[in-house]
This record gives structure tokens, C-alpha cells and sequence, in this order.
């Protein structure tokens, strides 16, 4: 397959770490596939920090866009202009929040090509126990009671982490957040088990991610419109013309 052959590196690199917990640190083979997740996270965790930063600059300047955005609807080119030298201006990436789920894709397929690779199959088979807690094999599709309790963790882990992250995000922001896990629920059933593990895993990690950030590092209050118009200097007078004589 295409994809496989493109991903081959990371499938090998994900098949490394995995072994290395399990044959070299003797773990399970369901806590290998924690392990890398916590592992994957770790690696991009200064993206995550500047994605942070990002969504903690976009709150603190929310009264500011949505200023320009007033200002300028009738006008949508124009709005774009002001609002992109806006985000120049201040150092904002509004795109910082989607660097970390972007960059996780690449190794959640890498695990999925793994996990349904025959020659990984045969080595995990062949080293028992395959099972991990309610999962009877990590390789398989979960069915009945484990599948109903993985898409039980699966929505619950996913909408904790987005309750952490969307409690100042604006409505839609919110929107998207609570409804993205219910459309991905649904896959986890056509996924191996050990794919649900990961992700249940990354939802745990970025739970834990935002409460240790909001415990340390709270975040600013938003000033309303009123007050950053009262802070603003007002223009300077225009300058009298001179007469001439």
C-alpha cells in the first residue's frame, strides 16, 4: 500500500518503541502502546506549549478581533487583511491549535498499519498475554461488552480533555469540541482495540496536560470591549494650520 510504504519509517520507528517497552522494560503489550503515546506526546509537548500560548493570546485579544470583525463584516476581503496584520502584529498563530492533532495523525496510522501487519501479529501472538484489562486482543476489532466500554472511555476521556480546553473558547469553538468525539465514536468499533488505547491514552495526557496548566499557569482574565477602549489613548488632536501672513 501507498500509505504504508510512505509511513514505513514511523511504522518502524512505533514497532521500535513498543518493543522496547515491552521486551526491554517488560511491559504488557497494551501499556507498550500507553507508552508510546505518552512518549509521542512528550516529543511534541513544545509544540503543545506554543499551541497554549496561541489559544491564551487569542483569549486575552478576543474583544480586539472581535472589534475588527464588527467593524469590517460588511467588508469580508478587508476583514481578512486587518485580521491577519492583527495576528502579525501580536505573534498570534490561530492555527497553533491544530499542530499537535496533525502531527499525532502520522502515528496513529503508523500503529493502524502495524497493528494489521501480519509479520507484528505473529510476534505479539506468539509472546501472550495479547489481552489488555477488558480487551481480549489488542490486534482485533473490539466486540460487545469491550467494544461498549471502550467507546464509554473513548467519549468520556475525549469530552474531559475538550471541557479542560473549550471553558473560554467562544460558542462555536465549544460547539466543535463537544461534537467532535460523538463523530468519532463511531469509528472506534472498525478500528483495532490497541488504536482505541492510544487515542483513550492521548485523551488522558491532554487532560492532564491542560489541568496542570490551568492549576499553574491560569489563564488571563478577557477585558471587555469597554475596557480596552478605556485604556486606549484617544488620537491626537489635528494639527492647526498655520496662517499665512
Amino acid at each position: 500500500m501507498i500509505v504504508a510504504n510512505i509511513l514505513q519509517p514511523l511504522i518502524d520507528l512505533a514497532e521500535s518503541g513498543i518493543l522496547f517497552f515491552h521486551d526491554n522494560l517488560g511491559f504488557g503489550w497494551g501499556f507498550a502502546i500507553v507508552l508510546l503515546t505518552f512518549a509521542t506526546r512528550l516529543v511534541i509537548l513544545p509544540l503543545s506549549v506554543s499551541q497554549i500560548r496561541s489559544m491564551r493570546a487569542l483569549q486575552a485579544y478576543s474583544p480586539q478581533i472581535k472589534a475588527i470583525q464588527e467593524r469590517y463584516k460588511d467588508d469580508k476581503q478587508r476583514q481578512q487583511r486587518e485580521m491577519i496584520a492583527f495576528y502579525q502584529e501580536n505573534k498570534i498563530n490561530p492555527f497553533a491549535s491544530c499542530i499537535p492533532l496533525i502531527l499525532q495523525l502520522p502515528v496513529f496510522l503508523a500503529l493502524y498499519q502495524l497493528l494489521n501487519g501480519k509479520n507484528f501479529q505473529e510476534d505479539i501472538r506468539s509472546d501472550p498475554p495479547i489481552d489488555f484489562f477488558f480487551i481480549d486482543d489488542l490486534t482485533l476489532e473490539a466486540t460487545g461488552a469491550a467494544l461498549v466500554a471502550l467507546l464509554v472511555l473513548f467519549i468520556a476521556t475525549q469530552m474531559g480533555a475538550s471541557a479542560v480546553m473549550a471553558s473560554r473558547a467562544d460558542k462555536n469553538q465549544r460547539i466543535i469540541m463537544f461534537a467532535l468525539p460523538i463523530f468519532f465514536a463511531p469509528f472506534v468499533a472498525f478500528f483495532p482495540a490497541g488504536l482505541a488505547v492510544y487515542w483513550i491514552s492521548t485523551n488522558v495526557w491532554t487532560l492532564g496536560q491542560q489541568t496542570v496548566v490551568r492549576f499553574f499557569f491560569p489563564p488571563p482574565e478577557i477585558p471587555t470591549v469597554e475596557e480596552v477602549q478605556a485604556k486606549t489613548p484617544p488620537p491626537p488632536p489635528p494639527r492647526k494650520k498655520k496662517k499665512r501672513r
